[in-house]
């Protein structure tokens, strides 16, 4: 028999800030701890001269390269395709695109950054700059 208060485990998220030029993206949640089972929505806004922008959610996790995960346009949304749609949703809501991510898991465990197109693809200087802490110590994914 399983004991019926089994305590979930639980995860931390870290969201990082990543801006270039007049175009700006910010994360201002910082960690999110939360429970297996549970929904979280880690923010993201963003200032453009853009007319139309298109916004990408990314997930980092420990030792890996960021993959993509989707792209939000103005009316739509295209996941990737190892992406569950029914736990991870995303739109565009004026100057925000607010990451959403349902019946967490711990798999779910990683750094998630937005970025606004273009992204930082061909200039990887700025991306790895804000990879890095204030301390000059490298961000882990924390578990």
């Amino acid at each position: 028999l399983c004991p019926t208060n089994t305590p979930k485990k639980v995860l931390v998220l870290l969201i990082l800030i990543i801006s270039s030029g007049q175009d700006t993206v910010t994360q201002p949640t910082g960690d999110v701890t939360a429970a297996e089972g549970d929904t979280v929505t880690l923010n993201c806004t963003f200032e453009t001269t853009y007319s139309s922008p298109t916004l990408f959610w990314y997930k980092q996790e420990e030792n890996e390269f960021p993959k993509y995960m989707l792209k939000c346009f103005s009316k739509s949304v295209d996941h990737a395709p190892e992406i569950q749609k029914d736990r991870f949703h995303a739109a565009i809501k004026e100057k925000s695109v607010p990451l959403k991510i349902q019946m967490l898991q711990l798999s779910d465990s990683a750094v998630y950054y937005c970025a606004l197109q273009p992204t930082v693809t061909g200039n990887t200087t700025t991306l790895y700059k804000n990879l890095w802490s204030k301390d000059n110590t490298i961000l882990h994914n924390i578990h």
